[in-house]
């Protein structure tokens, strides 16, 4: 098969490598499989954890083409748990102690003609529902588990919320679109790409500003914080109201930002939220497919053969939209 390696800092070769053996597994012929953040970490050299060489990528949707499922579009759910433990049996499979995500050794990721998956990380894609579309469940449900995370701490639902999203990136704007279906009345999103805010502001009844430029929201109730850098957490810090919650996303950067005085003065609660739980991916595949979460317009698909461009491109803040999608 063809595939996209990471073969080390800012090194992409597009090339064959081995089909995946499947065993049980279902193989999937992917059709989309988007960019993420995590992906750019990686491919600047910034993650450990993604050693070159590897095929990274981890947002698919495709076609069963061998095994259980065969002839079925699917959106897929990288994480792969045990189902045995207790994180697991709570619920909370991505607190899985063996947890493993494709794009992350042992498993190789989706940038790649080829995927293969256990069936039950498998979501059949209706008809009429386009696979560019489907392929964004993965990122929009990392949002969809911040919020539902929020609802845990906050002293009210989400209709009574004001709400401010730091990062117009898909996990952002995910973020956003999942407040907004859920009846948030006030959603702000901070971005600092100007090309970005345009597509953002398009793609719902969002305040779109720059944080860099325009003051921003005070006494939020809930702040989701999908970038993850220092200056995203001071920010954080300073707009969240007494009693308000901080649910931190992004991995941007490991340390520094958060004021701790304030928060503990103030009862602010901070939540890191990794990921999302199988139902989480679910329910936010259920959300798209059911046209809950907007048209869904907002993304750019390329081809995988260049894609060592558009991570140039996404690296170097010349990719306007909030997403960009390979297709093998």
């Amino acid at each position: 098969m063809k595939a996209l390696v990471y073969t080390g800092p800012e090194a992409l070769d597009y090339r064959e490598a081995p089909d995946p053996e499947p065993g049980a597994d279902a193989l999937i012929r992917v059709a989309h499989v988007g960019i993420c953040g995590s992906d750019m970490h990686a491919w600047a050299g910034h993650d450990e954890r993604r050693p070159a060489p590897l095929i990274l990528g981890h947002e698919v949707s495709g076609t069963v083409i061998d095994g259980p499922g065969a002839g079925s579009r699917v959106a897929v759910n990288p994480l792969v748990t045990c189902g045995a433990c207790g994180a697991c049996r709570s619920g909370r499979d991505n607190l899985c102690g063996t947890r493993q995500i494709i794009s992350m050794p042992p498993r190789e990721g989706a940038f790649a003609e080829l995927l293969a998956m256990p069936p039950g990380n498998l979501i059949a894609i209706p008809d009429g529902v386009p696979t560019e579309k489907a392929v964004l469940a993965e990122p929009l449900a990392c949002g969809w588990h911040a919020v539902r995370l929020s609802q845990q701490v906050l002293d009210g639902p989400v209709e009574e919320m004001r709400c401010l999203v730091i990062g117009g990136g898909a996990v952002g704007l995910g973020a956003a679109l999942v407040l907004s279906a859920q009846g948030a009345p006030e959603i702000h999103i901070a971005e600092t790409n100007p090309a970005r805010r345009a597509v953002v502001a398009r793609a719902g009844d969002f305040r779109v500003y720059d944080p860099a430029a325009e003051d921003s929201p005070e006494e939020v109730d809930l702040v989701i914080d999908a970038a993850g850098f220092e200056p995203t957490r001071a920010l954080a810090s300073a707009a969240v109201r007494p009693g308000g919650a901080i649910l931190h996303i992004g991995l941007g950067s490991a340390a520094g930002g958060l004021d701790i005085r304030r928060m503990t003065l103030q009862e602010i609660t901070f939540i890191g939220t990794y990921t999302y739980s199988a139902a989480d991916f679910r329910d936010t595949a259920a959300a798209i497919f059911a046209g809950r979460l907007g048209s869904l317009d907002w993304a750019e698909v390329r081809p995988l053969s260049e894609g060592a461009r558009a991570f140039a491109d996404i690296g170097a803040g010349r990719a306007a939209a909030p997403k960009v999608v390979l297709a093998p």
